[in-house]
């Protein structure tokens, strides 16, 4: 049963597509998707997670530490990281147990993040049809060379089509994941419009019953990757859907960052990893004055003892910044720093700008804190947090 449904997607790009940022990867969408997808008296309850893409990060043992901390899960969650695309999202969502939440991401063919708590009460989602057939109009190997045999009208045809029937399916669908508008709209029904769904890979099938249960009425979804479908069927249960999908703007020019590489100290990616990912504080028991990073002896007080962990605010109102136009090594220029306030904690934190251009905000204004990929240090994806400024519609909100 879906209970809620959270979406993301990048500032960057059109109305019908967007471009993950240059400080975006599947980890970041996927915790801004499953943030939306969650809530207070969810968060607690939750039991796994499932991340299903094709541009997963190459990490071994994986991604899920970074992921969870950025949930706010706790690092003992299970979680399970599946290459796969729009089939795979929906087969995961409809067999998952309750407190799953599974996230589709992607970062090719439209950049985006969809995420599906399940739960005891909501939307019933059940599979009844699938085939797995192999035409590979589309490949990428393991050192991530692209063939792309461009021929969608076979695809189309001997394709999408071939597997429908050998699927037994009739009658149209009311949301297609993994298809092209245009060649998705023979599967509608009486003339209407399908929804249009802004990414093609594992989150599509996520958006499309986003779409779907955004209607409060049953329908139909349709996932597509090459000539592999599934289709599941949605009761009109309301869900709760939650989109942190905000108005699009053009790519911004920027410099290409140095070759040169950006070593690591896995000493101190270690030390720093739970204080910058979690953004939590050390809290003194004596006087009460919170540090960030955690400090041996209190800044205040002077006391040496027992500290307490709490977690610090994630809304952020600028105190400094400076745009910097100098080429740093692995880093596109120009880029923004800022220094803010979290909340009414006391505490400032320095963090790159994010979702804005460059110089695009200024002393006062307001915004929160959310991860994002700081850098690539000798091959290893270092996340940390970015000031997302405020806008408008959020104000309204």
């Amino acid at each position: 049963m879906i209970e809620a449904i959270g979406t993301y997607l990048p500032v960057w790009g059109s109305g019908s597509s967007r471009v993950a940022g240059d400080d975006e990867d599947v980890v970041t969408m996927a915790v801004a998707a499953g943030l939306r997808a969650l809530d207070s008296s969810t968060v607690a309850d939750v039991s796994s997670v499932v991340l299903v893409s094709r541009d997963l990060p190459v990490l071994v043992p994986g991604s899920g530490a970074a992921l969870l901390a950025g949930l706010s899960l706790p690092a003992g969650t299970d979680v399970r990281e599946q290459v796969g695309g729009g089939p795979a999202a929906l087969e995961a969502v409809a067999s998952a147990p309750s407190r799953t939440l599974v996230i589709g991401a992607d970062v090719v063919g439209g950049s985006g993040a969809a995420a599906v708590l399940t739960g005891g009460t909501g939307a019933a989602v059940k599979v009844v049809a699938r085939i797995n057939r192999s035409l590979p109009v589309y490949t990428r190997d393991a050192a991530g060379r692209v063939s792309d045999y461009a021929d969608p009208r076979l695809l189309r045809e001997l394709g999408v089509k071939e597997s429908l029937v050998q699927a037994g399916v009739a009658g149209g669908v009311d949301a297609a994941a993994g298809m092209a508008d245009r060649d998705a709209a023979y599967l509608a029904e009486g003339g209407r419009a399908l929804p249009q769904i802004p990414t093609r890979g594992a989150s599509a099938a996520l958006f499309a019953l986003a779409a779907v249960c955004s209607g409060r009425q049953p329908g139909r979804v349709l996932a597509v990757e090459q000539a592999t479908v599934s289709l599941a069927e949605v009761d009109s249960t309301v869900v709760r859907v939650s989109r942190d999908e905000r108005p699009a703007m053009p790519p911004v020019r920027l410099g290409e960052p140095s070759e040169a590489d950006i070593s690591i100290s896995l000493a101190a990616y270690e030390r720093a990893f739970d204080a910058k990912l979690w953004l939590e504080a050390d809290r003194c028991v004596e006087c009460g004055t919170l540090a960030y990073p955690h400090r041996f002896r209190c800044i205040s007080c002077g006391a040496e003892g027992q500290t307490e962990t709490v977690p610090l605010p994630r809304d952020a109102e600028v105190y400094s910044l400076a745009t910097i136009h100098v080429p740093v090594p692995g880093l596109a220029t120009p880029y923004t720093v800022v220094l803010v306030d979290l909340g009414d904690s006391g505490v400032r934190l320095l963090g790159r700008l994010t979702g804005a251009p460059p110089g695009r905000v200024g002393i006062g204004d307001k915004g929160r804190m959310v991860l994002r990929r700081v850098a690539i240090r000798t091959g290893v994806p270092d996340y940390g947090y970015a000031f997302l400024p405020t806008v408008d519609e959020e104000v309204a909100a």
